[in-house]
């Protein structure tokens, strides 16, 4: 059991995180004002799913380029999509543009509540409760991945994840102070980041060691429980690249659907075998290069298979990119390795 009642949990967390918090663009320091909105809004939807040293520099670009909400609003759609390209998880893009401007059609600011917050497009439980705590200082749950493991390891939670997410809920609730709303979120974090690690804690040095049952057990990297994964189905495609002139075609995929709205060279049908040079652009004569490509998602594995063309017609169905500046388009994280693959197999070829 542990040496300390929980009110204690958020004491010694605090002290340490007034010394150890990290310095974050999106943040104020410890104890200070709360942090602009619309930055606090933007990080946490960068951040969802990608690393703090992902987000970083490219936090820094979208506030250079479009400082406050109202510019955001003003971008155009595919510009932006651009700008998203390489942090994946597309729809938060598209979600982006559009709460920023359902933002400043009711005014220009952001809702102060959870609930409120809610009610904007792509923000939901957790990035509420993240925005109305650290903008707002509203009292509010906030539990992401690193909250999660400090919680398990914390109350040495036996039930596996996901199904523990409501019993970690409420043990988060639990400690969470009506005070300093925001900086205890932001200590859970940076201690689930920094100490409360998935592998190797560094218990010793924990302000939350007397406090954790996991710790007392000696055995903290038994948490969270995890139940068995499952394979991810596999599926194959064709990435086409049709060539003149020094310049590629690209297309528009649709705006609904996984990369909806982005920018990327043509593919035939996504399938559980391979489709070969199925559904081109172009009329050919195509020919398969020996590489192919391969990308995992959130629910599926990937297998490209690489096709090349030159182009003997024109396309109103796309447009043609400088293949000299082809880094410039913006090209999900997939079909930018496709091109980098295709652009070597050709060079390999001559």
């Amino acid at each position: 059991m542990p040496a300390k009642l929980p009110s204690d949990v958020a004491l010694n967390l605090l002290a340490w995180y007034d010394l150890n918090a990290r310095a974050l663009p999106w943040r104020s320091p410890p104890g200070a004002p709360p942090p602009d909105p619309y930055r606090v809004w933007l990080s946490e939807i960068m951040l969802q799913q990608t690393t703090v040293a992902t987000v970083r520099p490219r936090f820094e670009e979208f506030v250079a380029r479009w400082p406050d909400i109202e510019s955001l609003a003003k971008a155009d759609d595919a510009t932006l999509m651009a700008a998203w390209a390489g942090l994946g998880y597309y729809a938060r893009a598209r979600n982006l543009i559009a709460c920023a401007r359902a933002v400043v059609a009711s005014g220009g600011d952001f809702p102060t509540t959870e609930e409120g917050l809610r009610g904007l497009p792509g923000i939901g439980a957790y990035t509420a409760a993240a925005i109305a705590a650290i903008a707002f200082g509203e009292r509010a749950v906030v539990v992401d991945a690193n909250v999660a493991r400090v919680v398990a390891r914390l109350f040495a939670i036996t039930e596996p994840l996901p199904g523990a997410m409501p019993t970690i809920r409420d043990e988060t609730e639990s400690i969470t102070p009506d005070g300093r709303a925001g900086d205890f979120a932001q200590a859970m974090m940076d201690l689930g980041s920094a100490i409360c690690t998935p592998r190797n804690p560094r218990c010793l040095i924990c302000p939350l060691a007397p406090s954790c049952q996991a710790y007392a057990e000696n055995n903290p990297e038994a948490y969270p429980l995890k139940a068995a994964k499952t394979a991810r189905p596999q599926r194959y495609g064709t990435i086409f690249w049709a060539e003149r002139e020094g310049q590629v075609l690209l297309v528009r995929r649709p705006p609904k659907g996984l990369l909806g709205g982005m920018r990327a060279l043509p593919t035939g049908p996504w399938a559980e075998s391979p489709p070969g040079l199925a559904d081109p652009p172009l009329a050919g004569p195509w020919r398969l290069l020996d590489d192919s490509v391969a990308h995992v998602f959130t629910h599926f594995r990937l297998e490209l298979a690489l096709a090349v063309a030159p182009a003997k017609e024109h396309s109103n169905t796309g447009e043609w990119w400088p293949i000299a500046d082809i880094e410039s388009a913006g090209l999900p994280t997939v079909f930018a390795k496709a091109a980098t693959a295709i652009k070597a197999g050709i060079r390999r070829a001559i």
